[in-house]
């Protein structure tokens, strides 16, 4: 059985006669030990399809499966590293990450505890920063501090949820390397929302696009058949990289060319008639009101010569 479930999920926002659907019609299934990347434009929905499997927010059609069971709230067995760091700032790193353990695993000594942190934070390369608080730490090293809070909670699935984006290309470049190398020394199951082709092909054992919001939808699975280790150096000659990157972006692409060439947008010009620059100026402090078309009366004149 999959780890994970999501059965003709569909879910909007607003009020009931104004019901904005953003996700519709959404199937997967990811197996114990994948690594899943959804990629999509943003504004598609990822994040709420993010929320959904943290137990956020719930459906408003089908269901989400942990293990076969209804995912009804928010658990442990389901990290998730946020895009924004999410740290508290008067907090060191090893507070930071002590936070989670503390709430996971109460019933350990402190000693285990304390040897479990310092097991994730030497596992980001964050050791010699361990008393540090966030405001001392650039961007990259805030986001490697998330990912060992994370993994401290030994979760059953690790939510990554476009964690790279707000960082620098070199530092983002560095991070999907130690993403790509934690991931498979845990071997945990991964889901990564993104919208980076190539980063969702450098992690991933394959890409799932999502089409363009509203109502949207999840594309057909692609398997990334790159074999492990992968390095970016590696994979930028890859054929099998090149082949990939051509399909996710060409269906992305198509499925937005479509979704245009389905819209009809009626545009409604005001009634007004542009203004007359010849007219006698008015007095200061009065303005001249629009005219509008409606307003204007055709007359016929009689004139004797």
């Amino acid at each position: 059985m999959p780890i994970l479930q999501i059965k003709n999920v569909s879910k909007g926002f607003g009020p009931a006669k104004a019901r904005s659907e953003v996700l519709h019609d959404l199937n997967l299934e990811v197996e114990a030990g994948e690594f899943v990347a959804i990629i999509g434009y943003s504004g598609s929905g990822k994040t709420t399809l993010m929320s959904l499997i943290l137990g956020l927010q719930f459906p408003d059609v089908g269901e989400v499966l942990l293990k076969g069971e209804k995912i009804t709230g928010p658990g442990p067995d389901r990290g998730i590293v946020f895009q924004n760091y999410s740290l508290l700032p008067w907090l060191t790193v090893f507070e930071n990450v002590a936070l989670a353990v503390d709430q996971v695993f109460p019933t350990w000594s402190t000693q285990q505890r304390r040897a479990h942190i310092e097991k994730y934070i030497g596992m980001v390369n964050l050791t010699p920063a361990m008393q540090k608080v966030p405001g001392e730490l650039s961007g990259g090293m805030r986001q490697r501090v998330s990912v060992a809070r994370a993994l401290a909670m030994q979760p059953e699935i690790l939510l990554l949820d476009e964690p790279l984006s707000a960082l620098d290309a070199l530092t983002r470049a560095n991070l999907q390397e130690e993403i790509n190398r934690i991931c498979q020394e845990e071997k945990k199951t991964v889901i990564l929302i993104t919208n980076d082709p190539d980063e969702a092909i450098l992690l991933a054992d394959r890409v799932i696009p999502l089409t363009a919001g509203p109502r949207a939808t999840l594309g057909p699975s692609i398997p990334v058949m790159i074999p492990r280790p992968r390095s970016r150096a590696d994979v930028n000659h890859n054929y099998d990289f090149k082949q990939t990157r051509t399909e996710v972006i060409d269906y992305l692409l198509k499925a937005t060319d479509k979704r245009t060439a389905a819209m009809t947008v009626k545009l409604v010009l005001p009634d007004l008639i542009p203004e007359d620059l010849d007219a006698p100026r008015q007095p200061f402090g009065q303005k001249r009101r629009p005219r509008r078309r409606s307003e204007e009366k055709r007359e016929t004149v009689e004139a004797s010569v």
